[in-house]
């Protein structure tokens, strides 16, 4: 018996799960390229970004080891599984069990089993543990794609974006720690400021700090509203662009407090070269600016330390080609490091 799919009010799905067409783009292809044509992200699909660029610099050969440190929608996984094969493998890490699960199911379907493609519930941090329990003395290959990603981002109950109304949230992992709304309850206006300036550069941290600690915020929403009528209010001068980067930082800042990020990107990228086999590539894209600093200078120390034989001198940013493609690609930075072959 075939069962219709619920129905929903206008002429056009607007809610996140009555997007049915782009939300199942196997079915309905045409709609998800028209959708990309015009150089938007289909709901709850993810785009990889820069995966000209990262195979460039990666170089992934036939009877290699890579590790995708953060599988998400298994965008560079997958072509990472086209070139090692015959004879490879690739080790996919994510600490979202949901897009894990998803991930997952579909790349079997696709017929990658188990002992070419391994996926681990896990967070790119623990990519030594992950190693070993593989039995993997060093990698050949490893990609970081930071940052949040399109099934995270679209989907209103997860938090993590303020277009859809849904709770405070941000876990990356739903089953752990605290969401981004306790956070806010928990900690002083001082603390916010700086966790603000220190995760996005935010310039009127000081001011978002006192609106976001006024009252509990539980709402994507009202989070949001808080920031923006706040900072009109406070900066009349302030312009609707600048008000709109300054929410988009304010949510930058709190995922990256609630997921802990900075400090499981340090812990990467201290353990990253001694999980390469010699003459292993890595290679990290980033979205902003705390991110960039992190591995760029980490990569220039490890290169003076002679861990290193050589590192991006120059940052890669995505071609305007894409960026018209994709929007969400243009903030991408991708830098990439060569471990020594002793």
């Amino acid at each position: 018996m075939r069962v219709r799919r619920p129905r929903y009010p206008g002429t056009h799905p607007r809610a996140f799960h009555q997007k049915y067409k782009e939300l199942d783009p196997g079915r309905y292809p045409a709609e998800v390229q028209k959708v990309r044509e015009s150089g938007k992200t289909p709901a709850g699909m993810h785009v990889p970004v820069m995966l000209d660029e990262v195979l460039q610099c990666l170089q992934p050969q036939p009877g290699e080891v890579a590790v995708d440190c953060t599988l998400g929608g298994g965008g560079h996984t997958r072509a990472l599984l086209e070139r090692v094969r015959p004879g490879g493998r690739v080790i996919g890490l994510d600490i979202d069990p949901i897009e894990l699960k998803r991930t997952e199911a579909r790349l079997r379907e696709e017929g990658w089993p188990p002992d070419v493609l391994t996926v681990r519930h896990a967070n790119f941090a623990g990519l030594p543990q992950a190693l070993a329990a593989e039995g993997v003395a060093g990698a050949d290959v490893v990609i970081v794609d930071l940052g949040v990603s399109s099934m995270q981002l679209d989907n209103p109950e997860r938090g993590f974006g303020y277009k859809g109304f849904g709770p405070l949230d941000m876990r990356m992992n739903p089953a752990r720690g605290e969401p981004a709304s306790a956070l806010l309850a928990r900690v002083s206006e001082a603390e916010l400021a700086t966790l603000l300036a220190e995760n996005a550069d935010e310039p009127h941290a000081a001011i978002i700090a006192g609106l976001l600690t006024l009252k509990p915020l539980t709402t994507t929403h009202a989070a949001e509203r808080a920031v923006r009528q706040g900072l009109s209010q406070a900066l009349p001068r302030l312009s609707k662009a600048d008000i709109k980067n300054s929410i988009r930082r304010t949510f930058q800042a709190l995922r990256i407090a609630v997921n802990d990020e900075f400090s499981m990107l340090d812990a990467l990228l201290r353990s990253l070269p001694h999980c390469l086999s010699p003459g292993g590539r890595a290679a990290a894209i980033t979205f902003h600016s705390g991110e960039d600093r992190r591995v760029k200078k980490a990569f220039q120390a490890g290169v003076s330390a002679g861990i290193y034989a050589e590192i991006a001198r120059e940052v890669i940013r995505p071609s305007m080609a894409e960026t018209r493609a994709n929007r969400r690609a243009s903030s991408a930075k991708l830098r990439w490091a060569v471990r020594g072959g002793g």
